[in-house]
Formats: structure tokens, C-alpha cells, sequence
């Protein structure tokens, strides 16, 4: 049994609980070593404080099951059965009557949670697992920092990619295209999640995404990106020249960078969240460019692409040795450009170490 499963059986002992449902797919993963997104299908793993737990998933995927190690009972249901009566056959084997629950709060669709109510009328959910999951995934193991760090250096050989694509004319998804084909054909199958680039204008939407929108020279290009290496995960972000570009565009690029990088040295034990987004924000407002930066300074990483903490204002949380978390000053101006600079870090004994490498510099790119 691996250690995440036996400290998730724990808290089910600690808490009193009959019963703890996990149905998040890629907690699912952290605690079983089996992944899959079960799109409409069901797929849970169900817990329990003094018998072996057991995964249910489509009747398809229990030989993958099998192959990846999990050593208890698998269940399967057929598209045509109801998969939530067969669930409730398989625990009332293991506790007749179940009372306290503990659930993925944040996760559960409320469909499903009528489903096992109709179930198990009795049941109480005194518990939210996703509260204790967030701080279990708190602090990396220093496997789980090794297998980051994979992840990062796939990240790095991705803009390398990415800015070998650079030409007069490309669009972006054409850049997005040559990035996730050179990383398959290193074996790395997934993205951690949909590849950014963005060019001139297009990059001051920070929740937007690659168009057609050709790139030019004069434009200054984002690329955030990431790769999932054995299920865990890279996030950075790079913004470079391509052609010759203006005083403006170097010197948000420039005040950009001077926060990612005070921040960065500042990231140790210690510190809090609130005090290190205030570091590299005061930066930007001084600048005056505090209203274009216009999200948290960081996020965790792990097995997720956001995971806990937030590393934003209002939160006191001591940084440790083991939490790993973005640090991703942004500058967005609507109608003329936008510039984030973004690494994932781990906290060191005595501060903090990048999963990627890749220069913050402002590179110039040409045709």
C-alpha cells in the first residue's frame, strides 16, 4: 500500500468516519496509481477505516486497473447498469449501514450525491475530503519533487520548440501545433493543459487563449505551457520579442521580470503567501502598472495544475520546506500587449529551487 493510501486511511480512522468516497480522477490517481478520465462513466475509489478499500470503474478499464499496480478489489458496471446500486452492494459488503461519509466537497456533482443518498438515506457527510486532500498534497515527498522536476524539464524543451516556430506570419495555433508535436515526439503524450501562445494585443487577455491571429514582427509573443510527466505536472511562462519591439513593451517586460525575480529570491521558509505576492506586486504598482496586474501571484502544483495554496493577498500561510507553488507576475495592458513571467518553485531548507530553466531574459526571435 502506498503512503498517500495508508495516511488517506488515517484521517478516515481520525475522523470517525464509515466510509470516505473520493471521486476526483486525479486524486483517484494520488492515492491508487491509476488514472483515467471517466468522461460521463463513474470511476471512484472508496475507503475505509478497518477493511480494504476498492476501486469501481467501467467494466472497460478494469484491466488497465490491473496493469497499474492497484492491489485490492476492482469493480466494473456495463453502460446499461446502474453503476450507483452496484457501488452500494460492494460497501454494504464490507459495513451494512454506513453513516459518516466523507466526500470531494468540491467535486461531487450533485446528481451523484443524490445517487448515494438514494442509496444510503442515513448517510451524514460530517467530513470534506478535499480539505484534507489539499493539505496532504501540501508538502512533496522528495520522489514527488524528482518527478516535478521531469516535468519541468519537459517544459523547457517545449519553448524551445516553441520559439524555433517563430516566424513573420505563423499563427499561433500553428506555434501550439509545432510545440505539442515536438513533445510527442519525445514520448511526452500530454499537455498539463491547453497550450498558450499568444502574440501582440491577443496576450493582454490572461484567460484567453491561441487564435489565428498571425504573429509579427514588432509583437512581443507569450508562451505557458506545461507537460505531465508520470502524473505530475510543469506550468512556466515565457514572453519574448519577436523583431525588434518598443520602449514600452521592454519596460513592462522589464518591470515584469523585476518582480518575478524578487519574489523568487524572497520565496523561503518563513515567509507567508500574502508577504510574497505583496513583493512582487508592490514592484508593478510602483512601476505604475498595479491595475494591469490583475490575479494572484501564484498557485500549487503537483498532481494538478492548480492545486493549494494561493499565493495572493489575505493569505497568512508559513511557506515550508516541500510546498511547491507558481510565482507569475503579469502585466496585461487591454489593446497593446501582455507579459507574465512564471516558474514553479519548491521550498528548499533555506529557500526555493525552479522546476524550469529556460531564460526570463527578454529574448529576441526573427525570421
Amino acid at each position: 500500500m502506498n503512503q498517500h493510501l495508508q495516511n488517506l486511511i488515517n484521517w478516515v480512522q481520525d475522523e470517525h468516519l464509515d466510509i470516505a468516497y473520493i471521486s476526483n480522477p486525479t486524486n483517484i490517481n494520488y492515492f491508487s496509481g491509476f488514472f483515467q478520465d471517466p468522461e460521463e462513466r463513474v470511476t471512484g475509489l472508496f475507503v475505509f477505516p478497518n477493511q480494504d478499500p476498492f476501486l469501481f470503474t467501467p467494466a472497460l478499464s478494469i484491466e488497465e486497473v490491473k496493469r497499474s499496480g492497484w492491489p485490492f478489489d476492482v469493480y466494473g458496471y456495463l453502460d446499461h447498469e446502474d453503476p450507483f446500486a452496484l457501488i452500494a452492494g460492494h460497501i454494504k459488503d464490507r459495513n451494512a449501514n454506513p453513516i459518516n461519509w466523507g466526500i470531494e466537497k468540491d467535486d461531487l456533482p450533485v446528481y451523484r450525491f443524490e445517487a448515494v443518498m438514494q442509496q444510503f438515506p442515513n448517510a451524514t457527510f460530517p467530513a470534506d475530503a478535499s480539505r484534507y486532500i489539499e493539505r496532504a498534497k501540501l508538502i512533496k515527498s522528495p520522489d514527488e519533487i524528482a518527478l516535478l522536476e521531469a516535468a519541468g524539464r519537459e517544459a523547457d524543451a517545449a519553448f524551445a520548440a516553441g520559439f524555433a516556430a517563430l516566424h513573420s506570419g505563423v499563427t499561433e495555433q500553428a506555434v501550439v501545433a509545432e510545440i505539442e508535436y515536438a513533445m510527442m515526439k519525445r514520448g511526452v503524450m500530454q499537455m498539463s493543459f491547453d497550450t498558450i501562445v499568444q502574440a501582440g494585443a491577443n496576450a493582454a487577455n490572461p484567460h484567453g487563449g491561441p487564435e489565428l491571429n498571425k504573429i509579427e514582427s514588432g509583437q512581443m509573443v507569450l508562451f505557458d505551457l506545461g507537460t505531465v510527466h508520470k502524473g505530475y505536472i510543469s506550468d512556466s511562462t515565457r514572453t519574448v520579442a519577436f523583431g525588434p519591439i518598443d520602449d514600452k513593451q521592454k519596460e513592462i517586460h522589464a518591470v515584469c521580470l523585476e518582480a518575478n525575480l524578487a519574489a523568487m529570491d524572497a520565496a523561503r521558509p518563513g515567509v507567508t503567501a500574502a508577504e510574497l505576492d505583496k513583493i512582487a506586486r508592490d514592484i508593478i504598482t510602483k512601476a505604475g502598472y498595479g491595475e494591469y496586474f490583475n490575479h494572484r501571484l501564484g498557485h500549487g502544483i503537483g498532481t494538478s495544475t492548480h492545486e493549494f495554496p494561493s499565493i495572493m493577498e489575505g493569505n497568512d500561510l508559513v511557506l515550508e520546506p516541500g510546498m511547491c507553488f507558481s510565482i507569475e507576475p503579469g502585466i496585461y495592458i487591454p489593446g497593446f500587449a501582455g507579459v507574465r513571467i512564471e516558474d514553479c518553485v519548491h521550498i528548499t531548507a533555506d529557500g526555493n529551487e525552479p522546476f524550469t530553466h529556460t531564460t526570463k531574459e527578454l529574448q529576441t526571435f526573427t525570421d
